[in-house]
């Protein structure tokens, strides 16, 4: 029985892989805000699972992170992360560093602690919690993808540091799942201080621009990377996707600059969706 730590498990991927885990292991389940752990205590002790606890994790906040040190863990499980849609000419500066100091820097400062104390036992487990996002990029949510790439460059990175430690590394890249993350990723504009005036594109008409899948299998394959049911450093879900990325990076080898007038598919589809659209169950 390990003791994981998973980040923003108060709700959608972290809190399904939660209460998933705590059926076999100790889990610690970091949420944001402390207001959420009644609900989630009584939630877990309906369940029957006596072997989750819930901590306030802000993973942004310093003194949070600090306290989180002191938890003995085995597997870390970086989940926690937010979202932020929008044209990049028009994101402003606050909106834009909030992405990248929460999935970015928040994410690597926790890392680093367990990291060492991961490095002085020579055993452990670091998952990132990415995205397909962090191996592709498109129109309205080059922020988030951008931040996600940059998680992928820390776990590879990290990974062949402390392979000489007994210390593994892996990722799981879930594409687009109903948890309503990627909705509220596009109602972010409604927190903009800019004027709207000058925005190029008219957010208000705009939905996440693909069907989204049920989030359930993502909990199973988080915790089979956990548990070494899976041995693969990148886990992307559903697996499907697989040959859809490597086929979009290889055309990045041939792709010619832009010339002609015309609205990307990806921008016409924001427009034409609706909030909380489901992929059909055939796909």
């Amino acid at each position: 029985m390990a003791t994981v730590l998973i980040t923003g498990a108060g709700t959608g991927f972290g809190k399904g892989a939660a209460f998933l885990l705590a059926k076999n292991h100790q889990v610690i389940a970091g949420v944001e805000i402390a207001a959420q752990i009644f609900s989630l205590e009584q939630e877990a002790k309906a369940q029957g699972l006596d072997n989750i606890r819930f901590e306030k994790l802000d993973i942004a906040d310093p003194k949070d992170r600090e306290k989180a040190t002191a938890w003995d863990i085995d597997v870390l499980v970086n989940n926690a992360g937010i979202s932020k849609a929008g044209s990049l000419v028009d994101i402003p500066e606050k909106n834009l560093r909030e992405q990248f100091e929460v999935n970015v820097f928040g994410t690597i400062l926790l890392t680093q602690e367990f990291a060492r104390k991961m490095v002085d036992k020579h055993s452990g487990k670091i998952i990132f919690i990415s995205s397909v996002a962090g191996l592709s990029a498109g129109p309205l949510i080059g922020a988030y993808s951008a931040s996600k790439h940059a998680i992928e460059a820390f776990a590879k990175a990290l990974d062949g540091e402390l392979q000489e430690f007994g210390v593994q590394v892996a990722t799981v890249n879930p594409g687009p799942f109903l948890t309503g993350f990627n909705d509220r990723m596009f109602e972010d504009w409604k927190t903009w201080e800019n004027n709207p005036e000058e925005w190029i594109f008219d957010y208000s008409q705009m939905a996440f621009p693909h069907e989204q899948f049920e989030p359930e299998i993502v909990y199973q394959v988080i915790a089979d990377v956990v548990e070494g049911k899976s041995d693969l450093f990148r886990n992307v879900v559903p697996q499907e996707m697989n040959d859809q990325l490597q086929k979009s990076e290889d055309e990045l080898w041939t792709k010619k600059v832009s010339t002609e007038k015309k609205r990307h598919p990806q921008v016409e589809k924001a427009y034409e969706l609706e909030p909380y659209t489901k992929a059909s169950k055939d796909k």
